[in-house]
């Protein structure tokens, strides 16, 4: 099975640390892997408040030097794909968290499959978004 690229949501990224054998095989199996730069702020946020700050930060500085992993900042045109999304979201009266719709934003800018748990994103029209390796399959 191929895996070209995908968004690795901040549950995502958990699971990998986890040694989740889905989360893993999609890791191990995409040739590119991308990193929003809210995932890292979400990533920050929970190791502040854990019991291994200084081990994760570690663990994720190494991942992020891994040659297949990609950072993605919020820049200009993000923030106009995140005003569509909240548009979008508002005139269905869905809203999902605000993060999210930033994390959303940024995969359709950059038209990446977002690998995720969260469900609510499933509502985004035009998002691409799976949590199993067939989801992000790609026939060559």
């Amino acid at each position: 099975m191929v895996i070209k690229s995908v968004l690795v949501d901040t549950n995502a990224y958990t699971a990998f640390k986890k040694n989740e054998s889905e989360a893993v095989d999609i890791f191990k199996t995409a040739s590119k892997l991308y990193v929003s730069s809210i995932v890292l702020g979400e990533l920050q946020a929970g190791f502040a408040v854990g019991n291994k700050q200084i081990k994760n930060q570690q663990e994720l500085a190494t991942f992020l030097q891994l040659e297949k992993v990609n950072l993605l900042i919020v820049d200009e045109m993000t923030a106009c794909y995140y005003g569509q999304v909240y548009k979008q979201l508002r005139e269905k009266g869905n809203p999902i968290p605000t993060n999210d719709m930033w994390i959303a934003a940024i995969a359709l800018q950059y038209d990446l499959p977002l690998f995720s748990y969260d469900k609510h994103f499933s509502v985004i029209e035009g998002l691409n978004v799976g949590n199993a390796a067939f989801d992000f399959a790609v026939n060559d």
